[in-house]
């Protein structure tokens, strides 16, 4: 917490720099169509968050991005478990993952919606986006467990449970934090990028396009000032939760 303190006021001096000059910007561009200035913005977003409407959008387009993530952290790790134990597994999952992780976004929204509904398919695009990464990641900390604890759990026959716990989770969990700390904000970007595609009802992706669409700029930039907080908050929250879950496996003692 001290530490976090000691971190704000530098943080707090670079966003207000950056606020600075975006209201200079927008001084000088003197159109609110091109560009609102911050002070605008706020109000806007200010007047959205006291409408139902906006908690209800911006509500089911955290769900459906969770779900994409739960999706995809909880297949990742299945994957990572079998392919780290087949290498035929490995050989034939590995193509596919690169794929993914090559292919753009929208080529998969497009190809995507033949096949699903709007409001799956923006879960759909999230777990795509994220699979990749926790499955790698999560094979990296299988793979560097240490053998020598491994043989020694082996040799005082200590339960699946209690290896577990003690050896694969604190190898694996670095390994998994680094995976979410790099594919939360990717995840939730693919998610509102496919909703913006697809346009599901109550969604921020179809707030985000009606506004682009009606050149309601100064609605624009408070959507998107919505999506980079609740970003931030998302990652904040899953990132402490990934921590606190390692420190109760990892708690037992041997």
């Amino acid at each position: 917490m001290k530490a976090a303190l000691r971190k704000l006021p530098g943080g707090l001096a670079v966003l207000l720099f950056w606020a600075a000059l975006w209201a200079l910007l927008a001084y000088f561009v003197g159109q609110e169509l091109l560009l609102p200035s911050p002070l605008q913005v706020l109000k806007k977003l200010g007047a959205m968050a006291g409408t139902e409407a906006f908690w209800l959008a911006t509500g089911r387009s955290i769900l459906r991005v969770l779900a994409g993530l739960l999706s995809a952290t909880v297949l990742g790790v299945l994957l990572a478990v079998l392919t780290t134990r087949s290498a035929l597994a490995r050989r034939l999952l590995a193509p596919v993952m690169t794929v993914v992780k090559s292919t753009p976004v929208a080529s998969f929204i497009i190809l995507a919606l033949l096949w699903l509904g709007r409001d799956v398919l923006p879960a759909f695009i999230t777990a795509l986006m994220v699979l990749p990464v926790v499955w790698a990641n999560v094979s990296a900390g299988l793979e560097a467990q240490d053998p020598q604890l491994l043989e020694l759990a082996r040799v005082y026959r200590l339960s699946r449970l209690r290896v577990l716990r003690r050896i694969t989770v604190p190898s694996v969990l670095p390994h998994f934090r680094a995976a979410l700390r790099s594919s939360l904000g990717m995840g939730w970007k693919a998610g509102i990028a496919a909703e913006v595609l697809t346009v599901p009802p109550l969604s921020i992706g179809k707030n985000i396009f009606e506004a682009k669409l009606y050149l309601e700029t100064t609605e624009l930039f408070a959507w998107t000032l919505t999506v980079i907080v609740l970003s931030l908050v998302i990652e904040r929250i899953l990132l402490r939760l990934a921590g606190r879950i390692g420190r109760k496996g990892g708690g037992e003692p041997a």
